[in-house]
């Protein structure tokens, strides 16, 4: 980051849409600070090392037809797959326009969080570090931290699911009518939440076909990514569920769902599936963004005495998914730099 001027633009989200958006604001010469309550980078970019060998578990594949997008793929100094090229099922895909014509999809060998990760290099990251609440000042907007330490931004960034970004915008009192109108425009759609489950089974267990399924008949699962395909070589077998979003959201505190997807991953794939040698759950509360509620471009608000607040993420921008993230970071920066809202 050397090279910059002036004070850092404060980005609250580590994953792809604020660090899209810092790694923007860094090339057009603003400095850039990362604030992120995880350990790590990335959000649903998420890749676990089991046994040794990465397992991707939020997005498993990346998608577009942005060229810049792609180009930023390809730049990942990983080993990149075209992936997946052996789809099985019928059943309705997270995303959709996966699979639409034109479309290129992309894995990595090491685990879709290599492109976060190449995104953060070079970056000013402050990981485990919750922001509570904003507090606008004169000129600037103080981010209070759950440690009760601020930081004072010019600019701050909002790079978080919608209902995270209204909890912070909550704490806008009085709320100016700029910030009142972003948290009604954040109200007229919810994220989907997903229960996903990372099995490992031994070196007996018998290789699926394919790279990724979609059962038509079941109400449970929604995708099973064969995470193995991924790693030629491997001794185990690695396969991630992930429920449909209604079923996720029904039993989301349920401590049960683990074995109720394991018993209907038996019922699709074998007897042998229901007995992996281990099993790890994960709860996304907020997976993904309804494509109906795709908003043009992120927001950019005034506030009063001259701070300026953006909005981002994979709602602000055409296409959802890690694309639309990644754009609308981008986009954001764009409008930072061009000094709009000022």
């Amino acid at each position: 980051m050397a090279g910059t001027e002036g004070s850092p633009v404060v980005i609250v989200g580590a994953g792809v849409a604020g660090l899209s958006c810092a790694r923007a604001l860094a090339e057009g010469g603003r400095r850039a600070l990362v604030l992120d309550r995880a350990h790590g980078v990335g959000g649903r970019c998420a890749t676990r090392a089991l046994e040794g060998q990465p397992v991707d578990y939020g997005a498993v594949f990346l998608h577009g037809r942005d060229p810049a997008f792609l180009a930023a793929l390809d730049a990942v100094p990983a080993t990149r797959l075209d992936w997946p090229a052996d789809v099985h099922g019928s059943g309705p895909p997270c995303q959709p326009e996966a699979f639409s014509p034109g479309e290129v999809r992309r894995a990595f060998a090491e685990g879709v969080n290599a492109f976060p990760r190449h995104l953060a290099e070079g970056l000013e990251l402050r990981l485990q570090r919750k922001v509570v609440g904003l507090v606008p000042g004169d000129g600037t907007v103080a981010l209070r931290l759950d440690d009760g330490s601020f930081l004072e931004a010019e600019t701050a960034v909002l790079a978080l699911a919608a209902e995270q970004a209204d909890e912070l915008l909550a704490t806008v009192l009085p709320a100016p009518p700029a910030v009142a109108a972003a948290r009604a425009l954040l109200a007229t759609a919810s994220s989907h939440c997903a229960l996903a489950l990372l099995a490992v089974y031994g070196p007996a267990a018998p290789r699926p076909p394919w790279h990724v399924s979609y059962p038509e008949t079941s109400r449970i699962v929604q995708l099973v990514s064969h995470e193995s395909s991924k790693r030629p070589g491997s001794p185990l077998l690695v396969l991630t569920y992930q429920a449909h979003p209604a079923w996720s959201r029904q039993h989301l505190d349920d401590p049960d769902w683990p074995r109720r997807v394991l018993d209907e991953a038996a019922r699709l794939l074998g007897p042998w599936a229901a007995d992996p040698r281990t099993a790890h759950p994960h709860r996304w509360r907020w997976a993904r963004t309804d494509l109906a509620a795709e908003l043009a471009r992120p927001l950019l608000l005034a506030l009063p005495g001259g701070a300026r607040l953006g909005v981002a993420g994979d709602r602000f921008a055409p296409g959802g998914g890690i694309e639309a993230a990644w754009r609308s970071g981008r986009a954001l920066a764009g409008r930072v730099l061009a000094g709009e809202g000022a």
